[in-house]
């Protein structure tokens, strides 16, 4: 139980009713305070307590204060004797309970084996589990120890049943190769000197490491990573009855333990641990190979344009007026036919501007784009076509549809033909053309021989067809067998939706009738239409051009009242707790939330005591959060060495458990607020992207097209009094869209997301559209605010809404959306219960794949929510000014980001992407515990009567527990003169 609580908490959980007043003996003080408190901790815990020391002082003390009783009384009461265990019988009758006994131990016990153990092997969600089983049936819960031996036991023996189906479904020459990979061996001697760095003692250890940078080495270094994971010739069906969740803790194991402590294991355990990572990997494997070949040829082609771009730009100058030259020199031809050129034009038109002319052309027309493929076939040929016979050797790429097959059949051809020597192909009907070569690289494909005849250009062809292939990976429409963010697009739905389909609509919150839903969105979307005609003609913050393509005049908001104490408050902060180290605020945060409580070893057991763990898990997330490091926290502690620190970072800090802490302090955080300080619960929340310089030999790191340099972003869900409630780690380039949505989806606080606010880039019609299926209002702050269009509700009335003619456009197609209702719900139950990640979903609804009959329907539903939210943004400046304050709040928190995460200069300094992905985890918890004991902070002296009093509206609105001022993130300094340096000279 937390030993902290707020009196808020207090008043809510620690408190009588007039009933439970009754069942408290009228006697002395030792037993009113024994019953009560026995009482109050069973309806919170399942049980009773055995002594005074397992219930919280301040729940004695509130308690003791209710009663009228001395806390100190609590002390006198018999616990354990006659006297208790008479009044614990009559709270049983009382509340109709009874005790536990051997009968439901054993119910439970086969209870959890059958319904609970195969789907989570998670210690604390099957107590968890236990309770609401015991607590459904009004039994008292069994003691604690008892409670733990009986999950420990449980999962110990469905480890062992998975652990030895495993083993038994293995080849010998597969347990052989993998006993193998575990064996130490050094570097080969043609291995080159730089890739030493890389390659450690074993071929475990090589397995572990993620993708290289983009280039032909990563690629062939991938390549040989799988073909060792595919001789291990696991079986297809070794982990059909093995939940992901368990799979991927028993990766985790395999990954954190050392080789030597694998070799170690009774061969069952081994085995399974070894299997089940090589079976993550190969799918890791394949994906990573996926995108390493969607970024090749991208870059390619963009390396390719950008050295033709380079050439043309030290001598390209732009000429303007091209149509009065023109006009010039075909008057000036007419007048003198007859005329040489030299004579009768260059009076006219220079000869500089006629060489500018030719110039402009040819970085503009044919000649431009037949140079860019000249450059893109010489470094495709002379480099990258090395990849691509074992490239189609290692994947198998498949389609689902019509349209996308005959690039497969492309790829099956290039295969076919790859020992031939021929550089041309007869157009015979053999070479797959149609939907393989895109119309702008026919011209360059197709080519006449000297006889006239046309022939396929084979180095060509080659390089259309991966341009075809990239494109239909990027939309899913084309997808790999064995991988796992590029598998079946199918798999990616509910596989029992049609069965289900009652209760998926009924989660969703969202009507069958496809014309129930549609009444809905079109009644909303005329009403706020309504309402900003009406309003138009009195706003005077709003007006419309009659043309031009900015037609939207928005002014901008009025300043808000500078807030008169904000500073004042923040002064007594620093005046009340000058400079507090950073590691004293995680500290203190843990001992009231008790957040490290979440972090455990993913080892079968721990050896380490609490007591132990805990000081030194601070240190571990105190350096990962700062950046510092761990090792520079060891300073300052004599009886811990770096290796001890790193034992924990391994074994304990992972990115689960790290989620979930960030979840306790976020609640934390949300149950201690005031609401006369605070205000009432909020369901708004804002979202942006923060960039972080990274190394870059890894997929994750890369060029950010508009803050410049490279790294990575990280996506934060930050809700409107500084609580973060979801961080990610993403590329410079992935959808900001798929982050929003996977951010108000798999956040792990107690917040309901009902408003989100987001920049230009987190919105688009698709976005929209699921936003308002998955049950929440998008609200975007729009840059180009003055370019943007409203749809009509309905055809044929272009006559309606005079007031906004100027901005109106196409009508909404709403049988497109009646058709599709059910496959736009399908997709979106599979958002929503967590079938398939937001971004591998969203990768089919782009406008590379605008065929897709679903994504067409999205666009219209979302045109149609979009005006909606648009005509209440224009009319309404409440609306205008609560998206942007939100906005600012999620501004703020990334400004707070630097301080804390002061450590290499901000840079996050791995290329391994799960220790990139924990740094942010940790920078996340660290900044959340900032806000957590400043709220405490603030409240602290807004209780005083003095400063609350002299809080205004402006002050509250102002108001921010995301401050640090007083706060000193580096340490403390020390420093003895009379102490030197062992120096020999």
């Amino acid at each position: 139980m937390q030993r902290h609580w707020s009196e808020q908490a207090l008043e809510t959980y620690w408190s009588f009713s007039s009933d439970e007043l009754a069942l408290i003996p009228n006697r002395d003080a030792s037993s009113r305070l024994g019953v009560a408190t026995s009482l109050k901790f069973f309806q919170l815990e399942g049980f009773f307590p055995a002594s005074a020391h397992d219930i919280p002082s301040v729940a004695i003390g509130h308690m003791a204060k209710l009663l009228d009783v001395d806390p100190k009384a609590i002390s006198n009461y018999d616990w354990q004797g006659r006297t208790g265990t008479r009044y614990r019988r009559r709270l049983r009758t009382a509340m109709g309970i009874r005790a536990s006994t051997a009968e439901d131990f054993k119910a439970v016990e086969a209870w959890r084996r059958t319904d609970r153990v195969p789907w989570d092997h998670d210690a604390r969600h099957l107590q968890d589990a236990v309770h609401a089983w015991y607590r459904s049936r009004l039994i008292e819960l069994p003691t604690a120890g008892r409670m733990e031996r009986l999950v420990r036991s449980v999962i110990r023996t469905h480890e062992t049943e998975i652990c030895d189906g495993t083993a038994a479904k293995l080849l010998p020459r597969t347990k052989k190769a993998m006993d193998a990979l575990l064996d130490s061996a050094m570097p080969s001697d043609d291995q080159d000197a730089d890739e030493g760095a890389d390659w450690h003692s074993t071929p475990f250890s090589v397995l572990k490491t993620d993708p290289g940078r983009v280039s032909l080495k990563s690629v062939l270094r991938e390549l040989e990573k799988l073909n060792q994971l595919e001789t291990l010739e696991l079986p297809d069906n070794l982990f059909a009855e093995v939940q992901p969740q368990i799979l991927r803790q028993y990766r985790l194991r395999a990954v954190v333990e050392p080789p030597r402590e694998v070799r170690r294991h009774p061969e069952p355990i081994r085995y399974t641990l070894l299997a089940g990572f090589c079976w993550q990997r190969r799918q890791e494997s394949i994906d990573g190979l996926v995108d390493l070949l969607i970024q090749i040829v991208h870059r390619i082609s963009v390396r390719a344009e950008k050295k033709v771009v380079d050439e043309l730009l030290g001598d390209l100058e732009k000429v303007h007026g091209k149509t009065t030259l023109l006009f010039k020199m075909a008057a000036a031809a007419l007048e003198h036919p007859n005329g040489v050129v030299k004579e009768v034009l260059y009076p006219v038109v220079s000869e500089q501007t006629l060489s500018d002319l030719v110039k402009e052309y040819r970085s503009n027309g044919p000649t431009y784009r037949r140079h860019v493929y000249t450059i893109l076939r010489a470094s495709y040929s002379g480099h990258y076509r090395r990849m691509l016979p074992p490239l189609l050797d290692a994947l198998d790429f498949r389609a689902n549809t019509a349209t996308h097959r005959p690039i497969i059949h492309a790829l099956a051809f290039i295969k076919a033909n790859r020992d031939r020597r021929k550089q041309h192909f007869a157009v015979d009907g053999t070479v797959p053309i149609e939907g393989v070569i895109p119309p702008h690289w026919r011209e360059l494909v197709l080519e006449h021989d000297p006889s006239g005849e046309i022939r396929v250009n084979r180095i060509n062809y080659e390089i259309s067809a991966l341009h075809s292939l990239r494109e239909g990976l990027r939309c899913k429409a084309i997808w790999v067998a064995g991988a796992d963010r590029f598998r079946n697009p199918d798999d990616d739905l509910p596989a029992d939706f049609d069965v289900q389909r009652t209760t998926y609509y009924a989660a969703l919150q969202q009507p069958e009738s496809a014309d129930d839903f549609i009444a809905g969105v079109r009644q909303a979307m005329e009403d706020s239409l309504s309402r900003f005609h009406d309003g138009l003609p009195k706003n005077p913050k709003v007006t419309l051009r009659e043309q031009g393509k900015n037609r939207i005049k928005l002014s901008p908001l009025d300043p808000q009242p500078e807030p008169a104490n904000i500073l004042r408050i923040k002064a007594e902060l620093m005046s009340r707790w000058p400079m507090t180290s950073l590691l004293d605020v995680l500290k203190e945060t843990d001992l009231r939330v008790g957040f490290s409580d979440a972090l455990h070893s993913v080892a079968s057991r721990e050896m380490l005591d609490r007591t132990t763990v805990q000081p030194r898990l601070l240190r571990c997330l105190y350096g990962l959060g700062t950046n510092a490091g761990v090792k520079r926290v060891v300073a300052g502690d004599p009886s811990l060495n770096y290796h001890d620190l790193l034992y924990i970072r391994r074994r304990y800090i992972h990115k689960d458990a790290l989620r979930e802490a960030i979840g306790r302090v976020a609640n934390a955080t949300l149950a201690i607020r005031r609401p006369e300080i605070w205000g009432e619960g909020t369901t708004s929340c804002a979202s942006d992207a923060k960039k972080f310089g990274a190394w870059d030999q890894n997929l994750m790191t890369a060029w950010h097209i508009r803050y410049g340099g490279r790294g990575v972003m990280i996506y934060w869900h930050v809700e409107k009094k500084s609580v973060c409630i979801y961080s990610q780690l993403k590329r410079c380039s992935s959808s900001e869209v798929a982050a929003m949505i996977e951010g108000v989806l798999r956040h792990c606080t107690e917040m309901e997301v009902e408003q989100q606010y987001v920049d230009s880039p987190g919105q688009s019609e698709v976005a929209f559209a699921f936003s308002h299926l998955l049950g929440f209002d998008l609200m975007p702050r729009l840059k180009a605010i003055a370019s943007q269009k409203l749809s009509r509700p309905h055809p044929g009335h272009a006559d309606a809404y005079p007031n906004l003619q100027p901005i109106l456009t196409q009508p909404i197609n709403w049988a497109l959306i009646h058709q599709h209702y059910d496959d736009m719900i399908k997709y979106t139950t599979a958002l929503r219960f967590g079938t398939a990640e937001p971004e591998s979903i969203l990768r089919r609804f782009t406008r590379t794949n605008v065929q897709h009959p679903t994504y067409r329907a999205l666009v219209e539903l979302g045109r149609a929510i979009k005006t909606t939210f648009l005509a209440r943004y224009l009319h309404e400046e409440s609306l205008r000014r609560e998206v942007n304050a939100g906005l600012n709040v999620v501004e703020n928190w990334n400004s707070a980001n630097g301080f804390i995460f002061y450590g290499k200069s901000g840079e996050i300094a791995t290329n391994r992407l799960d220790d990139q992905e924990l740094s942010v985890l940790c920078l996340h918890l660290l900044q959340s515990c900032l806000v957590y004991i400043n709220t405490l902070m603030l409240q602290d002296i807004l209780a005083e009567p003095a400063w609350m009093g002299r809080m205004t509206a402006e002050d509250f609105r102002a108001l921010s527990p995301l401050v640090y001022t007083h706060v000193n993130p580096y340490g403390t300094f020390e420093l003895d003169m009379d102490a030197r340096l062992a120096l020999a000279a």
